[in-house]
Parts: structure tokens; C-alpha cells; sequence
């Protein structure tokens, strides 16, 4: 098989009790990682991640340092096998870990921030509270623009064509969910999150992850790091104006993967938690290939498709 590698990091919501436990019981390179992580953190990132409780983990100032720690961690088992991506892309705080895989970021320098990064939006989820649901079944420009007519509600994750999760206010994101109902949508329902992320809600963010961001030391990326903000290459001089830009605007996850398809890639590896970028990948474009790598069942997977 002819083609470039993306590899894809997942973001908050792929959480699961005992992610990271399958890879770190066979691969040095793994515990290595969650030990780097645990050191700059200064609690025991692995024992969070491989027994929770679900509680901890699911609240937003843990679940994305044990999320970024756990997407280095399997990389690092990845990595032991020499298979590498010609890119990198992150779905929201997955940027994090793409920042690391592009060699943008020290896996220490990462934890840093994506603690910062949890306890600014966890803070500005209770100074704006607002909600986010999924809507299922209609085109992105018919969700925009019931978006548009509701007071208090903007898209913020574009999934995959079929699937955009809508942000805002608790009235204004219920008030869009019955509309797209009425519209047709096959689903539109709330999520289970904490506040209304990627949108105007969670500006005050801004003001404590920015300094912190300004601070941090960014390399220029040895592997080219793909923006789901931008939709663009971003450099080194461009991460601290993408990664604030990050916390209220859209993740563009469609509008990325058909950018990394039209430069050529046709193999996409999700690093992580969970399975769910794989499968968008696959919606998005029929052609392409995807496959998820938790652990040692999924290295088996990779390694076939890369050697096709």
C-alpha cells in the first residue's frame, strides 16, 4: 500500500479506567513515559489511569494530563516498533500529545500545561456554565445555521459529515437541540460534560493557560504538525496563538483529516485511548485506512497495515 501515515491523538471523552495498563505491561518505553509524567506532575499518573476511580479520572483538570500521558505512553510503544508519521494531529487537548509526537514539546513541558489547561476550563465552566450535545444525521450548514438563528449556541466539534457537537449556553443548546429535531436529525442529545467548551463560554480560560502557554519552550516540529484549529502546518512560532485560539474555537476534525488525505495520506493510526478517531476517520473518507492502538492487540493491526 503506497501512502503517507497520519498519526491521530484522541481528546477528552475517550477516558476509560485501565487505559495505558495493556502497553505498560510489556513495554519499558511505556512505564518510562508515565513515570516522566507522574515526576512532573507529582502524583502517580499510571494509578489514576489504570485503576481511577471513574469519578477522578472523568473530571476535566485530571482527565487531560492521564489522557495526554496515557496518547505518549502508547506512542512510545509504537515508536519501539520504528514505524513513524510523516504527520501528527490532535483532537483538542490530543494536540498535546501530537505537540510531543511532533518533538514540539518534552512529554514534561506537556503534562504542565494540559494540567493548566484542565484547571483554566474547569474554572471557566463554573464562572459561564453551558452544555454541549451531538447532533446526529444532518449536514454541517443546516446544523450552522440553526446555530445561527439561537441565541448562545456554535458549533464545536466538526466529527465527521453527519456529526457536529454544538456548543453554549444550557438554554440555547437545548433550544437547538429540539430545532434539529425538528429539522430532521436523526439524533440530537447532550452530552455528559462539565461546561460548554469551544465556544465564546470558555474565553476566561484565556487569562490563566496564555502566561503559561508564553512560558513554555516550542520547538519547531521534526514531524509536521496539522492543526484542528487551523486546518493548516503550524510551526513553532504559531502554537502559543493556536493553542489559546484553541479553548473557544471549533475542533475542525473533518476539515483536517480531508486536508491530510489531499497531501497524500492514506493510513491513519489513533494513539490512545479508546477507538473513536478511527471510526470517524472511516466516515469521513471511505478510502482511507485507520486503525486504533491502545495496546499490544493494536501494534499487531498496525504493523499489518503498514508493511501492506
Amino acid at each position: 500500500m503506497t501512502g503517507k501515515v497520519a498519526f491521530l491523538f484522541p481528546g477528552q471523552g475517550s477516558q476509560e479506567v485501565g487505559m495505558g495498563s495493556a502497553f505498560a505491561a510489556v513495554s519499558a518505553a511505556t512505564r518510562a513515559v508515565y513515570d516522566r509524567a507522574s515526576a512532573a506532575l507529582g502524583f502517580d499518573v499510571a494509578s489514576v489511569c489504570f485503576e481511577g476511580p471513574l469519578e477522578r479520572l472523568s473530571s476535566t483538570e485530571m482527565t487531560q494530563p492521564a489522557l495526554t500521558a496515557t496518547s505518549i505512553a502508547c506512542l512510545a510503544a509504537v515508536r519501539e516498533t520504528g514505524i513513524e508519521a510523516d504527520y501528527v494531529v490532535g483532537h483538542s487537548v490530543g494536540e498535546y500529545a501530537a505537540l510531543v509526537a511532533a518533538g514540539s514539546l518534552t512529554v514534561e513541558d506537556a503534562m504542565v500545561l494540559v494540567r493548566e489547561r484542565g484547571v483554566a476550563m474547569a474554572e471557566a465552566a463554573l464562572e459561564a456554565p453551558g452544555a454541549m450535545a451531538a447532533v446526529i444525521g444532518l449536514e454541517d450548514r443546516l446544523v450552522e445555521g440553526l446555530c445561527a438563528e439561537i441565541e448562545g449556541v456554535w458549533p464545536a466539534n466538526y466529527n465527521c459529515p453527519g456529526q457536529l457537537v454544538v456548543s453554549g449556553t444550557e438554554i440555547g443548546v437545548m433550544a437547538l437541540i429540539e430545532a434539529a429535531t425538528a429539522a430532521g436529525a436523526r439524533r440530537a442529545v447532550r452530552l455528559n460534560v462539565s461546561g460548554g467548551f469551544h465556544s465564546p463560554l470558555t474565553a476566561s480560560a484565556e487569562r490563566r493557560l496564555r502566561p503559561v502557554l508564553e512560558a513554555a519552550t516550542f520547538t519547531e516540529p521534526s514531524v509536521p504538525f496539522l492543526s484542528t484549529v487551523t486546518c493548516q502546518l503550524e510551526g513553532a512560532r504559531e502554537m502559543v496563538a493556536v493553542l489559546v485560539r484553541q479553548l473557544t474555537a471549533p475542533v475542525r476534525f473533518t476539515q483536517s483529516v480531508e486536508e491530510l488525505v489531499r497531501l497524500g495520506v492514506t493510513r491513519f493510526v489513533e494513539i490512545g485511548a479508546g477507538s473513536v478517531l478511527g471510526g470517524l476517520v472511516r466516515r469521513i473518507d471511505r478510502s482511507a485506512t485507520a486503525v486504533s492502538v491502545s495496546g499490544p492487540e493494536g501494534l499487531l493491526k498496525l504493523e499489518a497495515i503498514a508493511n501492506a
